[in-house]
């Protein structure tokens, strides 16, 4: 297919959408998402054929997000890229972020195809305005961060030459499928019932967070109405706003039924201590503004275009992660599920 049949197939509606890094938290969610409303899925794993066993509703392809030549071949005819892919761990940012981007967006300008990426609120420094709009000033003080902004300019720049790129900001995420977060790592402990809670905030210091199905919802409504929006569109989640650092905590204590469950602060001393040997915890330290400061973003804009955030009430979230995590037993969850919604109205399956 020549890159003008593929826009020409785009424009009218193609609905071929290859997603990098679908094996993760947030490629799964949208992957899942694109399918359920009539997409087909192709996603690009190094051990495709493995994958193909546990998802056969998706087409498998191999290749490496690094190897510019595989995500150009796996692009051909797709109308939409999904670049959720990451570093293994999420080491070795400095090596692999740029190259990984670079190469999905020669595969979109080879095809035709829309780029769809999340983003976080790392680009923003602990100096920023108490509500963060879209165009306001980024000062990243972390690596991360520094690297984050240089991606998006990237990004920027490929609009500027005819590629349509779509951005969406979310806070920290968790929920199903997602174990490499501060809620699976840090606030629970995978595998085993809860027995206590661990804030990574300071005390009264609010967060925003962003459940997965929410983020992969808000994606795919916006994807619906792209044709509505700038060759460069950046739109920020609310999510879920911790206001006082214990909101989250209130929700896992309704949840697992435990209203005297624990919650103790997390040991940033012990990082401290171990930067010298563990390459993440340096990194997971550049982070702790975020923890000591409220940084949160506007949702403004993504209301006035959609009309409303797609928003799951917190207790059903929690419950969704929980489960997910290993941390809650579906049965003996139950009772408390019931009477619980979706956003969109209907009940939670019990």
């Amino acid at each position: 297919m020549t890159v003008n049949e593929n826009k020409a197939e785009h424009g009218a509606g193609n609905r071929l959408a290859l997603v990098l890094g679908v094996t993760g938290g947030i490629g799964s969610a949208v992957a899942a998402k694109l399918h359920a409303n009539g997409y087909k899925v192709r996603a690009m794993h190094r051990r495709a054929q493995e994958q193909a066993v546990a998802t056969p509703q998706y087409e498998w392809v191999g290749g490496d997000a690094m190897n510019r030549d595989d995500v150009v071949r796996a692009a051909s005819g797709a109308g939409l890229i999904v670049h959720a892919v990451n570093p293994p761990g999420y080491r070795n940012w400095g090596t692999l972020v740029l190259p990984m981007i670079d190469n999905t967006i020669a595969a979109a300008e080879a095809v035709g195809a829309r780029i769809l990426m999340p983003g976080t609120i790392y680009n923003y420094g602990p100096d920023s305005v108490d509500l963060i709009t879209e165009n306001s000033p980024q000062s990243p003080v972390t690596f991360k961060g520094k690297i984050r902004v240089k991606l998006e300019q990237r990004l920027e720049a490929a609009a500027g030459r005819g590629t349509q790129v779509l951005l969406v900001r979310a806070g920290d995420f968790f929920g199903p499928g997602a174990a490499n977060n501060w809620f699976a790592q840090v606030v629970v402990k995978p595998g085993v019932p809860v027995k206590s809670i661990t804030n990574p905030a300071d005390p009264g210091v609010g967060h925003q967070w962003a459940y997965l199905p929410d983020v992969a919802e808000t994606m795919m409504r916006l994807v619906e109405h792209a044709n509505e929006l700038p060759p460069f569109a950046r739109f920020h989640m609310d999510g879920f706003w911790d206001h006082d650092g214990t909101q989250l905590a209130a929700a896992i204590r309704r949840v697992t039924g435990q209203p005297g469950l624990p919650m103790k602060r997390f040991s940033w001393w012990l990082l401290r201590l171990a930067r010298p040997f563990v390459p993440l915890f340096p990194e997971l330290l550049e982070m702790r503004y975020l923890w000591q400061k409220p940084v949160r973003m506007s949702n403004d804009k993504l209301v006035g275009f959609l009309g409303a955030e797609p928003h799951t009430p917190i207790d059903v979230a929690i419950r969704e992660t929980l489960i997910s995590l290993g941390c809650l037993d579906v049965a003996d969850s139950q009772d408390r599920a019931r009477g619980l919604k979706h956003s969109d109205g209907a009940r939670v399956p019990v």
